[in-house]
């Protein structure tokens, strides 16, 4: 009995096995790289956008602009002593940033990033998507539970508590979608994009705005964002289920919460905002056509613009809104969103049903409306544009003291 256990699974055919293995870890080793670039990008670009809210510079000294702080921050963290507390389970503890890592990780596997670019085209694809995204919530409580500290199994509690109720709202989003491509592959979703913008599910069809709104909220509760943040409330849980967590260990909980933003604003621009595709009619077919190279090099491009955007949605959102009260997120998940989630499904497939696209052609009921639906996004977006840039130029023109809520306003009797 000397055949190996690969020889007795897979038979002789090695050469295969050694080909499949060296392109997964080629695969493997790109996305490292690409999640390490994010994190690092992200967290550059979180300190610049909370800066111009708060009317600051943000980081300026290292590097153009500060670009190089979050790296400066890494090697710091790097540096810094490695402690594991008293009490703690030192197996699960060490652990927990690895699960947490690699639920963030794994789920790039089935993102497409252009026409030929992705890992593993899974005609099960929403499934393993919403199925590895949860690994995440096992390495917080895994954390939580390890450290032995009471802020710590309060943070983790609450954080999974969160993801598990939040991942019906998301569900629903992620089913409504497939009803509309009639297929649960991602790369297949994108396919039934294609041509105008006006085409992008979150145009076509009246009711995927409603739905994109849902997914984009559970999104944040997902990923713990503000106003979703209490499972790391500072001011109630000091720093939440990684509060003994130091050195490297908390760079990877760190990085795996930006992995997470890219990975949902990624799989949001896949889903209702054509994936790779420009938008620009017949174009993206005709340069696929043409040179598969530069179609696989725009298509990435382009879906990495639209994630990029939505993080700063997201970023925007946090340093905007307070963190709401754990019965206040309970509420919104249970009574507003699941409901709300449910009806939308329903009609957006008696839409599909009376309009679809396949049938009638390009110029069918919903493309006419996903037309109209972009003109009106379009103009409001202009409009809300000018009115703030408007205000902001007004805020500013105005002397210290004048300003709403300085010393030499007038706020008017008992302000």
């Amino acid at each position: 009995m000397n055949t190996t256990f690969v020889e007795w699974a897979f038979g002789n055919d090695l050469d295969f096995i050694w080909a499949f293995a060296g392109v997964a870890a080629v695969w493997a080793l790109g996305i490292t790289v690409w999640v390490s670039l994010v994190g690092l990008v992200s967290i550059w670009l979180e300190r610049k956008i909370s800066a111009h809210i708060q009317c600051r510079l943000g980081p300026m000294e290292v590097g153009p602009h500060g670009a190089l702080q979050t790296l400066a921050d890494g090697v710091k963290l790097l540096a810094k002593e490695d402690i594991v507390p008293d009490g703690a389970d030192r197996f699960l503890f060490g652990l927990a940033p690895i699960l947490a890592f690699v639920g963030s990780f794994a789920v790039f596997a089935v993102v497409p990033f252009g026409p030929d670019l992705i890992v593993a085209d899974l005609n099960l694809g929403i499934y393993f998507l919403a199925a590895i995204g949860s690994i995440e919530a096992i390495g917080v409580i895994a954390a939580g539970w390890a450290s032995n500290n009471k802020w710590s199994i309060f943070g983790a509690v609450r954080a999974a508590t969160q993801v598990v109720s939040y991942e019906i709202p998301l569900s629903l989003s992620l089913v409504t979608v497939a009803a509309l491509a009639g297929s649960l592959s991602m790369m297949d979703i994108v396919h039934a994009q294609g041509g105008w913008m006006w085409n992008w599910f979150l145009f076509r069809n009246p009711f995927m705005v409603i739905s994109f709104i849902i997914f984009y909220i559970a999104s944040l509760a997902e990923c713990k964002r503000a106003p979703f943040d209490l499972p790391e409330a500072e001011s109630e849980l000091v720093s939440g289920f990684h509060t003994e967590y130091s050195g490297m260990r908390f760079a990877i909980f760190f990085l795996a919460e930006y992995a997470a933003m890219y990975v949902v604003s990624a799989v949001a621009a896949v889903l209702f905002f054509g994936g790779w595709y420009t938008g620009f009619g017949g174009f993206d077919k005709w340069l696929a056509e043409a040179s598969p190279f530069w179609a696989n090099l725009l298509g990435a491009g382009v879906i990495i613009s639209k994630a990029f955007l939505l993080i700063c949605v997201q970023m925007w959102l946090r340093w905007t809104l307070p963190r709401i009260r754990l019965d206040q997120m309970m509420y919104l998940c249970l009574k507003v969103l699941v409901p709300i989630g449910m009806v939308v499904f329903m009609l957006a497939a008696l839409w599909q049903g009376l309009f679809p696209v396949e049938v009638l052609g390009d110029w069918s009921v919903g493309s006419k409306f996903g037309l109209f639906w972009f003109i009106v996004v379009i103009a409001g977006t202009i409009r809300w544009v000018r009115s703030t840039i408007q205000g902001t130029k007004s805020f500013q023109n105005q002397s210290y003291l004048e300003q709403p809520g300085r010393l030499g306003h007038d706020v008017g009797v008992g302000a």
